[in-house]
């Protein structure tokens, strides 16, 4: 079937509009003496709450020139940036000596509100040339006062840039604010403020390609990568071990329980049948809520499919430190165009089950990570709004956003879909089901599903939770994250750990004559994205000094998405582990 043309001429406009400003930050720009190099502010916002952000000039600044907003790709206006004309002219090799950008008389509302933005450690981010600078909007002095009523609040009304150059291109800016420049604003009353400036331009023979590496170089410290490796190692050894678990225990119980049912049929109809064998006859009947578990299964894989794309375009190098909005474009343009891998993975199985309402079945797989999504985006976009942060998204965005979802995602679900029902495949038993199912006798407390799901989840767990911290500090912090070749032998780790211990607990769980594995295996698959959740917890409360209701349901909420996608990505992988497993025993051994 072919895609309809506006199809295509919308992923050609979205790719121009989306992708193309993105990957051409940090392009070769030129510049002669005296060229204006464009300075753009960012946002502000407290230090702590990094979701937490505010358009520059929402704050009492002045401008010595008309505002212009910059016009940004998709990916930016996502991650939260808002870029405009910053008051300070640098111009190329242009010094300048406390120049002053502008003035401004504050009144005692603008004291006020700079008094309090300063006691809550706000800070600016500004890019200069595509490269990013950050500096404290002012400091408190409390002179071993514990009361806020005697703390003395000043702001920084001078900024001193030092520019790098090489020849002809802008290699690297540093700005310091000068403790000598400061306005008293502990009292409430009218400021005369002079926002001043200076410039330093410095030679330097760092070429213009590997500019953006002393931000790489941040996250690569021996100290950094000492702690990275020890995680891996310790990722390494999880592995080992679970390996030499099942290579040792289920190997060898199952060459015995294969020799045992391979004896000829005489001396098997003296024996009463025992353990996993006695369930070939229930082992592939269809599970309960199977349109439920074809949909996770297909969101599940199109969810991995994206983490593997992730993944190769950040060993790339696409994701180069401050890319703006490079990831986060990435993700809505790989989610869209996988979305039919969702539909045929989730319609196929689902037909292969003897499913009959294949419509309903994808559009339940549409709606599966989506749904919940949407919900979330929905309250914390109007909390955003509320607290008229950069978080909240434009209207037009919002538009894009829905047009790609109609014109992209939902077609390719609904091709997905058809060509998966029209696939017209058979589930492939070894065995024959019979017609009435077996009953499970009762199991021991350790065997039920929440905590067969606890022991699941912990061991991929472990082998992942050093990293996350530093991918924590990067998403909810301002550490930079730039190793991502470790992360990808991490993630790889996590994949085989999930899928070695799911079909452990799925062989115990035959072996203890319970048949009803299908949807056990996905649960206990998915249960790492629970542990991580329980780690958010811990991060918030112990590892973060985040504060404030915008903040912690930003946190929260978002985290709460994240964790689900690892549920459904995780669990499809549990599954299709315990599904091959399944098939290769009884594929071994004479069913009757």
């Amino acid at each position: 079937m072919e895609k309809p043309p506006h199809l295509l001429l919308l992923l050609l406009v979205f790719f121009i509009y989306g992708v193309s400003p993105v990957i051409s930050d940090g392009s070769d720009h030129r510049y002669k003496v005296g060229d204006d190099v464009p300075l753009y502010a960012n946002k502000v916002g407290p230090f702590h709450n990094p979701s937490e952000t505010y358009r520059y000039f929402d704050l009492p600044f002045c401008s010595s020139a008309p505002v212009k907003e910059k016009k940004e790709a998709l990916g930016e206006v996502l991650n939260g940036d808002r870029l405009v004309t910053a008051p300070y002219k640098l111009e190329f090799l242009g010094e300048k000596n406390s120049h002053v950008a502008c003035r401004k008389r504050l009144s005692r509302e603008d004291v006020a509100q700079f008094r309090d933005v300063i006691s809550r450690d706000y800070y600016f981010q500004m890019y200069y040339d595509d490269l990013p600078i950050w500096g404290f909007l002012g400091k408190v002095v409390k002179d071993g006062k514990s009361d806020p009523s005697e703390f003395k609040y000043y702001l920084f009304n001078h900024l001193q840039f030092e520019i790098f150059y090489n020849k002809d291109r802008v290699i690297e800016i540093i700005v310091r604010t000068d403790q000598s420049f400061l306005v008293d604003l502990t009292e409430d009353k009218e400021v005369e403020v002079d926002f001043t400036y200076t410039v330093r331009w410095k030679e330097t023979e760092i070429p213009f390609e590997k500019r953006m590496e002393k931000y790489s170089l941040a996250s690569s410290t021996p100290h950094h990568l000492e702690i990275h490796w020890f995680s891996i190692i310790n990722s390494c050894v999880t592995v080992l071990l679970l390996t030499g678990f099942l290579a040792t225990i289920l190997m060898r119980v199952l060459k015995n329980d294969f020799v045992k049912y391979s004896h000829d049929e005489e001396a098997a109809d003296d024996q009463e049948e025992t353990g996993w064998k006695l369930l070939h006859g229930d082992v592939f009947r269809f599970p309960i809520h199977k349109s439920l578990l074809a949909a996770a299964l297909g969101s599940g894989t199109q969810l991995f499919t994206l983490a593997v794309f992730i993944f190769m375009l950040a060993l790339v190098g696409v994701f180069y430190p401050y890319n703006r909005g490079a990831l986060f474009t990435a993700l809505v343009v790989i989610y869209a165009l996988t979305s039919g891998i969702a539909g045929y993975t989730a319609s196929s199985f689902y037909c292969q089950l003897e499913g009959t309402n294949w419509v309903r079945n994808v559009m339940l797989t549409g709606s599966l990570f989506c749904g919940p999504l949407l919900l979330t985006f929905s309250f914390l976009n109007t909390v955003a709004i509320a607290y008229q942060a950069t978080a909240a998204l434009p209207f037009g965005t919002i538009v894009v956003i829905f047009l790609i979802w109609a014109l992209v995602t939902s077609p390719l679900l609904i091709l997905g879909g058809i060509a998966g029902k029209n696939r017209k495949s058979e589930f492939q038993a070894p065995c024959r089901t019979t017609k009435y199912p077996r009953e499970i006798p009762p199991m021991r407390w350790y065997r039920r599903t929440l905590p067969q799901m606890a022991m699941a989840g912990f061991l991929p767990f472990s082998a992942i939770y050093i990293e996350l911290y530093y991918i924590f500090a990067s998403v909810w912090g301002h550490r930079i994250y730039t190793i991502y070749s470790i992360l990808s032998i991490v993630f790889l780790i996590l994949v085989i750990v999930t899928a070695f211990i799911t079909v452990a607990l799925t062989y115990f769980q035959l072996a203890a004559e319970d048949h009803e594995w299908w949807w056990r295996s996905l649960l206990c698959g998915g249960s790492t994205g629970v542990f991580v959740y329980a780690y958010c917890l811990y991060y918030y409360y112990a590892r973060s000094d985040m504060t404030g209701f915008m903040q912690t349901s930003f946190f929260f909420g978002y985290m709460a998405c994240i964790c689900y996608g690892f549920f459904l990505m995780l669990g499809a992988v549990g599954f299709r582990a315990s599904l091959f497993f399944v098939r290769h025993i009884y594929r071994s051994i004479k069913c009757e």
